[in-house]
């Protein structure tokens, strides 16, 4: 496989060991592995990464190797964020992977065919490799676009990272806000991305994926989603930094098998509808979580 591919491991051998091996049945030619270091506060932390480490020595396939590793913990916001940085000092697309999003072997084909066939689109910022649906009129076409935020598995290219900004020091001027609000075009789905955002802006969040989903908004860009989905997040729960909730829908969400060739969209237009299917789902969601745990509480205090 031609295109890059760049893999961010911490502390969980077992999940990277399962995600190293959809990248090793790919066999890319250049392959990046960033690595964050053990945190000091977490003694067990330092065998957990030399574990991790140790599961990504073994390349068994032609391929040119580059490695980051960082000695100290920089978190999950500056460790994501400087390694792609890095990645894109060296190359001009990457396909990106954490260590719990799980790829079908459809994604890499998948994220390289559309690498290549907008790379000199600038409307187009990502590729994602995620379908929190499922699965989304597959009969009609093999990607839609809406707005950027399948970060579990997805591709990108320096062009569209280039301006990345940690702090989003952007968001505090309104006239910016105000365009990003009539790029949306929904008050629901713009009140969530303000509250995010802003969090990110007082840096009251270790996070690196609202700065770049503010990035996207702020150039008006469109992001490439699949009709099915090929990646599975298997990394829900309490060693996740921030999926902790093993009956959130979006955990372990089944994946399918993206046919080939590919059925061109055919229009560099955002499906609305799919957006809006795609908050009612998390809409629904939360309040049954929040019942059940009003439930739960009842049943001890009974």
């Amino acid at each position: 496989m031609k295109a890059p591919v760049a893999f961010f491991i911490f502390n969980r051998p077992q999940l990277t060991a399962k995600v190293f091996e959809g990248i090793r049945q790919a066999k890319p030619n250049k392959l990046f592995i960033i690595a964050d270091g053990p945190r000091s506060a977490r003694p067990d932390d330092r065998d957990k990464c030399a574990a991790t480490r140790a599961v990504v020595k073994q390349i068994d396939w032609d391929c040119e190797v580059f490695r980051n590793y960082s000695e100290v913990n920089l978190g999950c916001g500056r460790r994501v964020s400087t390694g792609i940085s890095w990645v894109f000092e060296q190359v001009e697309e990457a396909i990106i992977l954490e260590d719990d999003c799980l790829p079908h072997p459809t994604f890499f084909p998948f994220c390289e065919q559309l690498l290549e066939k907008y790379r000199n689109e600038p409307k187009i910022m990502s590729i994602s490799g995620t379908n929190w649906l499922g699965q989304w009129k597959p009969e009609q076409q093999s990607y839609h676009f809406s707005f950027c935020g399948g970060i579990w598995g997805w591709a990108t290219w320096k062009r569209a990272w280039q301006g990345y900004d940690y702090e989003i020091k952007l968001w505090s001027n309104r006239k910016i806000r105000q365009e990003i609000k009539d790029f949306i075009e929904d008050e629901q789905i713009f009140k969530w991305y303000d509250q995010v955002f802003s969090q990110a802006y007082r840096g009251e969040i270790d996070t690196w994926d609202y700065q770049w989903m503010f990035q996207c908004l702020f150039h008006s860009g469109l992001e490439v989603v699949p009709s099915v989905n090929l990646i599975s997040n298997i990394g829900f729960g309490e060693e996740a930094s921030h999926t902790k909730k093993p009956d959130d829908f979006r955990s372990n969400l089944p994946q399918h098998s993206m046919l080939f060739p590919l059925k061109e969209a055919k229009e560099l237009v955002i499906d609305r509808e799919y957006g809006k299917q795609v908050v009612k789902k998390l809409s629904i969601n939360s309040h049954l979580l929040v019942r059940l745990k009003n439930k739960i509480k009842r049943w001890s205090a009974g």
